[in-house]
Order: C-alpha cells, then structure tokens, then sequence
C-alpha cells in the first residue's frame, strides 16, 4: 500500500500564490506517475498537471502558464506551485500517485482563492 500526504492548502487572495506538497510513503518501488487532481464545488474532478517517468510534464489548459509541477524522488514528493492563483482556482485539490498500473489518492488539501 501507499500512503499519501497532502499539504500546503488555504485561503489566498485572487494573483496569489500556494505552493501544494504530497509526499508517499509504504511500499514505494516505482512510482511513474504523480500528479495533481482538483474538484470545485459541484464539479467533477478534473487533472490539473501530472508530471510522468523521467519528467515529462502536462497541464490543464486553464492552468498553463501559471501552475508548475516538480518532484523530488529522493523524498518521493511532488509539488504544484500555484501562482496568479484565480478565483476559479479555489477547489479540493488530491493528490494522485501510479505504481504498476495501481492508482493512489490522498484525501486532498482545500484551496480557497478569494477575489
């Protein structure tokens, strides 16, 4: 099993910035995928950005340009700097990891952007 832990959420006023944490643990051995989903209030969830295999990065369309995902896998974390946030930004945001073709979810970090 792999666990995920989530952190860096809050309330941000619209053109700030956030910066978004999860850091796995358990059984980690080869974790290819990690990436970002968000769910805002009575929307589905949607991918913000995942960050694949060697570093292979993609984005949301309404995101680029002001989002950006990086990992550490020395420390098996992935991040999501959240800058000129927006107020359609605000939303639960998880956490999702793949390894052999499992996914795993942390239980999400609330971001709320005020306008």
């Amino acid at each position: 099993q792999v666990q995920l832990e989530e952190s860096g959420g809050g309330l941000v006023q619209a053109g700030g910035s956030l910066r978004l944490s999860c850091t796995a643990s358990g059984s980690i051995f080869s974790v290819n995928l990690m990436a970002w989903y968000r769910q805002a209030p009575g929307k589905e969830r949607e991918l913000v950005a995942a960050i694949i295999g060697g570093g292979n990065t993609n984005y949301a369309d309404s995101v680029k340009g002001r989002f950006t995902i990086s990992r550490d896998n020395a420390k098996n974390t992935v991040y999501l700097q959240m800058d000129s946030l927006k107020s359609e930004d605000t939303g639960v945001y998880y956490c999702n990891v793949g390894q052999w073709g499992i996914r795993y979810w942390g239980k999400g970090t609330l971001v709320t952007v005020s306008s």
